[in-house]
């Protein structure tokens, strides 16, 4: 049975913010009394320490970087004249080039129009403009997104096969600060190739948001591509959705850039000024420190109840998991912080890993979000007098009891419809949630050593790959040999399971001519 004694508690922890058309209830989440007065403290110095970052203090020190994103949507709080008449003039530019676009000003070569848009990147050079682009949608929408997000060479030809013959239609957006990204390079090289085999000149349907002077830049500026947009060094890859990384992607599928950017910006000067207890920013925040321990001692479960929000746990698995899970603290003790985050979305995942959450392992919390408006326009009555979103609701408000009588703690963010203003509230609400979490545990939320190691294994992987196939090229006699004689012989014994895997997926594919004898044991195949 319901307990009456919820809605008090549901009352005393609503958090109601029409400032930015969101509220979120916590009542659900089991925070002992005196929770909020033992952490004020702690919430006070981590207000201090965003106020200083967003004042321009140097706040990824492994690099000696300031970190501005959020003068990306108010430029009058960047520290200088020079960066808000950059921010300013970026996006005046992204919207006359978007405008340019779709008037047909600029066109094509062998096209009426553009009407496809191609966009290539990596992490969050990808999952921010993808996020927006599947939430935002429309059939009416000017142009429609594909994306090169990896290195799959499959993946590419899947993503070149859907846009066919409309490749001359196709305007492609190439994203990475270096320009150097050996995945984004790839995807390039890989878009370059199909233009040429189509016939179609790639400068000509190709723009650049990189660096000033980076590789990429220099490349797009010597070949004359139709357009360059900044990123600048005080944007990290999963903070830049409202940067030129959003918004040109966003901008040309003919969304309001506006809207987007003063939803995050109205939801930054909430959560800047409001105390603790009206402040949705630190109220996650303070949740996610009291389910996990501060220690990351449960997971975090994304649960939107909105097809339009699939993409949002797979958003904010970057932005959470690269900026919080660290090895050491800002006073280089080993802390092995960070919280996992998954998702899918309701009620698709009622018929899936929901049964776990209710019967199995209480390792995790909940955030549900909901959103209250079904669709522009009136529903029909799927059963008695119940419309297909009522169903919805009911599974998310059903779910949401289910989990409480089984002891499971839940969030609830509530807003009233998906446009671009709820989208940069939403990005910008978790932005400042992450930056607020890094403060109470002491960790650089803007770096990412753990990416850079695994580039550097990579680098030493393909550097293995080379001297393992110029030794099977410089054999003449035929003779095949096992994993373990060709580790002996390029002297790297202590790699011979790094080489099995490096000939096991030459063998599998043409491109540099090893073949394998393979035998019963698949260990002792032997390649040449």
């Amino acid at each position: 049975m319901p307990n009456p004694r919820l809605w008090e508690r549901y009352k005393n922890y609503l958090c109601q913010c029409p400032e930015i058309g969101l509220f979120m209830d916590i009542s659900r989440m089991n925070f002992p009394e005196g929770f909020f007065k033992e952490m004020e403290p702690i919430m006070q110095m981590a207000r201090g320490k965003m106020n200083e970052l967003e004042n321009g203090a140097i706040a990824n020190p492994d690099e000696e970087r300031m970190v501005g994103h959020y003068w990306l949507r108010n430029p009058g709080f960047s520290p200088s004249p020079e960066t808000r008449a950059a921010i300013e003039e970026a996006i005046k530019e992204i919207k006359a080039f978007a405008g340019d676009i779709h008037s047909g000003r600029i066109r094509p070569a062998k096209a009426e129009r553009f009407t496809r848009i191609l966009v290539i990147g990596i992490g969050g050079s990808a999952l921010g403009p993808q996020f927006i682009a599947d939430a935002l949608a429309n059939p009416t929408d000017p142009m429609t997104p594909y994306f090169f997000d990896n290195t799959d060479p499959d993946g590419f030809d899947r993503t070149l096969a859907e846009i066919g013959s409309a490749l001359k239609e196709t305007l492609t957006i190439v994203i990475s600060k270096s320009g150097g990204t050996k995945e984004t390079r790839n995807g390039l090289l890989e878009a370059r190739e199909a233009y040429r085999r189509s016939g179609l000149d790639f400068p000509g349907h190709a723009v650049a948001i990189t660096a000033a002077g980076s590789q990429l830049d220099r490349e797009a500026e010597r070949e004359r591509w139709l357009k360059r947009f900044p990123m600048w060094d005080w944007v990290g890859g999963r903070t830049s959705a409202t940067s030129a990384v959003g918004l040109v992607p966003a901008s040309l599928q003919g969304f309001d850039i506006d809207a987007l950017l003063n939803g995050a910006r109205r939801c930054d000067e909430l959560t800047r000024k409001a105390p603790t207890m009206s402040n949705p920013a630190a109220l996650l925040a303070l949740m996610w420190h009291h389910a996990t321990g501060g220690q990351g001692l449960k997971d975090m479960v994304i649960l939107p109840y909105k097809d339009r929000l699939l993409l949002f746990s797979r958003y904010l698995q970057q932005l959470v998991m690269e900026s919080l899970g660290k090895k050491y603290d800002l006073d280089g003790a080993e802390v092995n912080q960070g919280i996992n985050v998954f998702g899918n979305k309701g009620t698709t995942d009622q018929h899936a890993y929901v049964q776990q959450l209710r019967d199995g392992l209480n390792n995790f919390f909940v955030t549900f979000i909901e959103v209250l408006r079904d669709r522009n326009g009136k529903s029909i009555a799927v059963e008695d007098s119940f419309t297909s979103g009522d169903f919805l609701n009911g599974f998310l408000n059903g779910t949401r009891r289910a989990l409480h009588d089984g002891g499971r703690e839940s969030i609830t963010i509530t807003i009233e419809k998906i446009d671009a203003w709820s989208i940069g509230v939403l990005i910008a609400l978790y932005e400042r949630a992450v930056g607020f979490y890094a403060s109470l545990i002491n960790i650089n939320a803007y770096h990412q050593p753990g990416v850079e190691a695994g580039k550097k294994a990579a680098e030493k992987i393909l550097i293995l790959q080379t001297e393992v196939l110029n030794f099977l090229r410089s054999r003449k006699n035929g003779e095949s040999l096992t994993a373990e004689e060709i580790a002996e012989a390029v002297g790297n014994p202590d790699e011979v399971e790094s080489i099995f895997k490096i000939l096991l997926h030459a063998a599998a594919n043409v491109d540099h001519g090893v073949t394998v004898e393979k035998t019963d044991n698949i260990i002792e195949s032997r390649f040449r």
